[in-house]
């Protein structure tokens, strides 16, 4: 399943796994958000409510697509976050990965905290 993330400045297309949480994000589709950040991290509320996953991960590579379960809000990490150590992206808690940016997640530099962001599902 591919979605697209759009927000005033820009846009990207993420690809995701078939997973409990990707497919509870998919009937959501589409939502309207707010963006926050948090370091080098984007994540807005979905309003989907999902339980964590046995495989959830707290460090993960930039770029992957992680669903914040404490928050219901999916999360973006692209560098460094107030609480890593190092270069790693280290997110709030461990949250389930549904996939992976495609191309480069550093265009996430351009999204402000408050801008509005818009998930959409791409017509396979």
């Amino acid at each position: 399943m591919q979605i697209r993330i759009s927000w005033p400045a820009g846009h990207l297309i993420a690809s995701l796994e078939n997973t409990p949480t990707a497919q509870a994000l998919g009937k959501a589709l589409p939502l309207v958000s707010t963006a926050h950040t948090w370091g080098e991290e984007v994540y807005f509320d979905t309003g989907v409510s999902v339980s964590r996953e046995t495989d959830a991960r707290q460090v993960v590579e930039p770029g992957t697509v992680a669903f914040w379960t404490d928050g219901d809000a999916l999360a973006l990490p692209y560098g460094p976050t107030p609480i890593s150590r190092g270069d790693e992206c280290r997110l709030a808690s461990p949250c389930n990965v549904l996939g992976s940016v495609d191309g480069d997640a550093a265009v996430l530099a351009t999204v402000r905290d408050g801008d509005p962001i818009r998930v959409e599902l791409i017509d396979a």
